[in-house]
């Protein structure tokens, strides 16, 4: 039981990813031991984020490398800044960890594409003559597009909508009163019906129907 316990701590993602360099934001990934009776929440489902790229396909693996290069084309930037604007540019598909990103980086300054400078512990990173020109010879399609490819931008918007809902309901259930479960149970309910009444409603999309 104590070896689970170190485990789940380990991988709880409080810090950044919750493995690599662990830099960055801290940022909830669900908690420790996660949920009680967590096979409600679907296979998968680590708080936040779940895995896969949404129904049909998964997200590809994106070029982290390549995705550098065509961030640091636009600006200057720290390591955690281009893991969100990522995250931002590919809505929640694709989020490099710091174990992705950071050696990527390390690589980059190693084959002198980057120079880095360093303030108040941070390193800002910044392309070399030799680094924008290696920018400038990638395709004309960005690495983010290349990793989103075919996945609906609204299913991520979806998964990273349940993560907030499942933290309120863990701390309800683990130091709310009885009445104040039985209140967020019959919450709770109330959300399937709304959702099956958004799939009820005509879509826009859909030609008026025939007088």
């Amino acid at each position: 039981m104590g070896q689970r316990h170190g485990k789940t701590q380990e991988g709880n993602g409080e810090l950044g990813e919750g493995r690599g360099r662990g830099r960055g934001r801290r940022r909830w990934d669900g908690p420790q031991g996660g949920f009680p009776n967590q096979e409600f929440f679907g296979p998968g489902f680590r708080g936040r984020r779940m895995r896969g790229g949404g129904p049909g396909r998964r997200a590809r693996r994106g070029d982290v490398r390549a995705a550098a290069l065509a961030l640091l084309a636009e600006r200057p930037m720290h390591g955690y800044e281009m893991i969100q604007e990522l995250e931002e540019r590919t809505g929640g598909v694709w989020r490099p960890s710091p174990g992705a990103m950071y050696p990527a980086l390390q690589l980059l300054e190693d084959q002198g594409l980057v120079t880095v400078e360093t303030a108040d512990g941070k390193k800002r990173f910044q392309l070399t003559d030799a680094g924008r020109a290696e920018a400038a010879a990638l395709p004309e399609r960005k690495p983010w597009q290349e990793a989103t490819e075919g996945i609906d931008p609204g299913w991520a918007q979806l998964k990273n909508a349940i993560g907030p809902i499942a933290m309120a309901v863990h701390q309800v259930a683990t130091v709310g009163t009885p009445a104040q479960k039985t209140a967020a149970a019959e919450l709770l309910a109330q959300i399937p019906r709304s959702l099956y009444a958004l799939l009820a409603e005509p879509t826009t999309n859909q030609p008026p129907p025939a007088e």
